[in-house]
């Protein structure tokens, strides 16, 4: 594949680690118990999508099943003691593994490993229902258990839930709004109103168009792009066959594809026939990190989605 065409593979890692440590720096403590904890030990109750969860103490093993949750607590300064990789041989989202060298593995995100989360002794557990609504029961005979309703649509849902499990909400809503009035300075910076946008994601057989009420669909949209009035699926998103590239019909297009081995992927097959399309033709075709754009839900990857945008269209 001419790896020119398509753009240029970034990496995310020292950015990451920059911008955590200035996060971390804002005033978040790395103790789970710090912050707006309550001071007479009674306690308090999180309702989430399968009900509600009382919390005598503040947790401080934490255990999360999905990566919006484990974006939300290393951007508090909270490291969990369990987490999952993101597939096989794929290890921990490349833009935080380096704040989680004290967390071991608990499986992957679509299939947590319960025996794992069981040896870790949690007091608190985090996934989502869309994900793990069958291991709920169980989950929570091991520790108190607090799921999102969703995962990757609408994102601050489960960045909330995930604060308020650890008490630490008023962190949370700061270190979004800081998000949003980053994504607008951005946006107006790289003009991108009146501008459409293309976001898809190479898989082994097909790929999918990203719409705004995804993760990073949602900051583009935020930022002024519009990325089409489409028959989006109840996740926001699209499963194309390569033949029908030419819906890739964006003004500026970011892709990307798991693992980042496009011949793994329909990326090949693609981009033996895409080069008319606009975006590439004119240059404006961006290959980004699948760990930041598809796996990195959060504040933390949100911030990292937005300096990628930056600095391919300033």
């Amino acid at each position: 594949m001419n790896r020119t065409a398509f753009g240029r593979p970034r990496s995310i890692l020292a950015t990451a680690a920059a911008l955590a440590a200035a996060l971390l720096a804002t005033g978040c403590s790395a103790a789970p118990g710090a912050g707006d904890a309550p001071a007479d030990g009674a306690g308090y109750t999180v309702e989430h999508a399968m009900g509600e969860t009382a919390l005598v103490d503040v947790p401080e093993r934490i255990v999360v099943l999905d990566s919006p949750h484990l974006d939300a607590l290393v951007a508090l300064g909270i490291t969990p003691v369990g987490a999952p990789e993101i597939g096989e041989g794929r290890g921990f989202p490349a833009y935080l593994a380096d704040e989680l060298d004290e967390t071991a593995p608990v499986g992957y995100i679509a299939e947590p490993d319960v025996d794992a989360i069981v040896n870790l002794e949690p007091d608190l557990i985090l996934g989502s229902k869309v994900r793990h609504e069958a291991l709920y029961e169980e989950l929570s005979a091991i520790a108190p258990t607090v799921f999102s309703e969703d995962t990757g649509t609408n994102w601050h849902e489960q960045a909330d839930l995930t604060a308020a499990a650890v008490d630490r909400s008023d962190e949370m809503a700061e270190l979004i709004a800081d998000l949003d009035a980053r994504v607008a300075e951005v946006g107006e910076q790289v003009g991108a109103r009146g501008r459409t946008a293309s976001i898809v994601r190479f898989r082994e057989d097909n790929f999918r168009l990203y719409g705004p009420g995804t993760f990073s669909g949602s900051l583009l949209s935020a930022m002024g792009f519009d990325l089409g009035e489409r028959d989006w699926n109840e996740w926001s998103m699209m499963e194309l066959s390569p033949e029908l590239y030419e819906q890739i019909d964006g003004d500026v297009v970011f892709y990307m594809s798991p693992g980042g081995d496009p011949t793994a992927t329909t990326q090949q097959r693609v981009a033996d026939l895409w080069s008319a399309l606009p975006a590439v033709a004119s240059g404006d075709a961006h290959e980004v990190e699948d760990d930041t754009w598809m796996v990195g839900i959060g504040v933390l990857g949100g911030n990292l989605v937005v300096d990628q945008v930056e600095d391919l269209l300033s």
